[in-house]
């Protein structure tokens, strides 16, 4: 059996050393990624969410705003009728 240069095991250990070394700096990237792409999901789904429930006060401030409407017609209809009838009774 021949025994392997020192020069290939020092460069097969660096080698190693190196992968082993990078190890951590790789997974805190990859964590310090997949806590920026949460952070955006979230954010994009808050917009959603305050856009939808713009759309439900716009849509609720209408219909009250219709029905504001339609009570003081419905009253000035029944103000003109009992003014009608009081001018026919006498």
């Amino acid at each position: 059996m021949s025994t392997v240069s020192p020069q290939i095991t020092d460069a097969v250990t660096q080698a190693n050393v190196k992968v082993v070394a990078e190890a951590p700096a790789m997974a805190m990237g990859s964590l310090y990624q997949t806590a920026a792409h949460s952070t955006g999901l979230m954010f994009a789904n808050a917009v959603t969410t305050q856009n939808n429930q713009n759309i439900l006060a716009q849509a609720a401030t209408t219909q009250g705003v219709m029905q504001i409407y339609s009570i003081d017609t419905i009253s000035d209809a029944i103000a003109v009728v009992q003014m009608l009838q009081g001018s026919q009774a006498t």
